[in-house]
């Protein structure tokens, strides 16, 4: 049995080698069954999950769907799909959109019961209180915008702009241009949150994952060449888009786990070491290694392992 997790920039698998991550933007024509298909050996199955559907290539989220149920089981004819129900579907309904963040809570909700979760990847942040299972069963990604248990705020794919709508350089206010110039990457890559081998998605300009490269991207929020403001100008950028970003996430978490009577946080994504600092949280890597930038892969994984041994033991 392996974990698929279809989004909609990165398709993630587990098995029993590890997690693996691969860049596959649907909008672009993603090869996801090409990508499957080695992972396809033996009687080896998969249990699904997805938030991928909601790419704008695709006219509904019912189309994406259909085309995501049709591309894993070219590589995987018995796949199994986790819903928004909780539950397991072998063809496309509409409940497997954004399904993901929902395994990941099935999964964690008996080992940590009293806590919450931030899972932040490349894209977006979930905020999942875990006592509150039943409650999450059906809830749209709308409705968990609505709810502020999603943020689409991420370590790499965000673009500055949506953040800050100005910076101080050199004690002048200075607005940012809405082109999509820097990312969110481009700002952790700097201020040494992640290294270039985690950018792993392209750049906004489609040139080199460096240090320089990223200072160059961020002098262009303000319409700069990074001759003209300087490294120190470029570094500056990079931490009052940290400043405002860490402050939304935390601030957000804060508010879930006050809400919800929790105080333990527990923390999984590409962002997970940063900000289970900030937070004072648990770090989900130190309890399941690398499976824990994948969370929703592992999860379902796991979760459909244990449906299949409580089915056979009724039996």
């Amino acid at each position: 049995m392996i974990g698929i997790d279809v989004g909609g920039a990165n398709l993630k698998v587990v098995d029993d080698t590890g997690a693996h991550i691969h860049y596959c933007p649907l909008w672009e024509q993603a090869p996801i069954t090409g990508i499957l298909e080695p992972y396809a050996q033996g009687d080896c199955n998969a249990a699904v999950v997805m938030s991928g559907e909601l790419a704008d290539c695709f006219h509904d989220k019912m189309q994406g769907i259909s085309f995501i149920v049709n591309a894993v089981k070219k590589a995987f004819p018995k796949a199994r799909f986790y819903g928004t129900d909780g539950s397991f579907h072998d063809g496309a309904v509409p409940g497997l959109a954004a399904a993901n963040w929902l395994a990941s809570a099935d999964y964690l909700r008996s080992r940590h019961p009293a806590a919450v979760l931030l899972d932040i990847g490349s894209t977006t942040a979930d905020i999942i209180p875990l006592a509150r299972f039943t409650d999450l069963l059906g809830l749209t990604d709308t409705r968990r915008l609505q709810k502020g248990y999603l943020l689409y705020t991420g370590m790499l794919r965000t673009s500055i702009p949506t953040l800050i709508r100005s910076v101080n350089l050199n004690g002048i206010e200075t607005p940012v241009s809405t082109e999509y110039f820097a990312a969110s990457a481009d700002a952790h890559l700097v201020l040494g949150h992640i290294g270039p081998e985690d950018y792993t998605c392209d750049t906004p300009d489609r040139k080199e994952k460096s240090i320089p490269a990223s200072l160059r991207r961020l002098a262009r929020v303000v319409c700069a060449d990074l001759e003209e403001i300087g490294e120190e100008g470029a570094t500056d950028i990079a931490r009052q888009f940290w400043e405002v970003q860490r402050a939304r996430v935390c601030d957000q978490v804060k508010k879930v786990s006050n809400e919800t009577g929790t105080r333990k946080i527990i923390v999984a994504g590409t962002g997970a070491s940063l900000f289970a600092r900030e937070l004072g949280g648990i770090d989900l890597t130190e309890e399941l290694g690398h499976y824990a930038d994948a969370l929703p892969a592992f999860a379902v994984r796991e979760v459909a392992a244990g449906t299949r041994a409580l089915s056979e033991s009724d039996h």
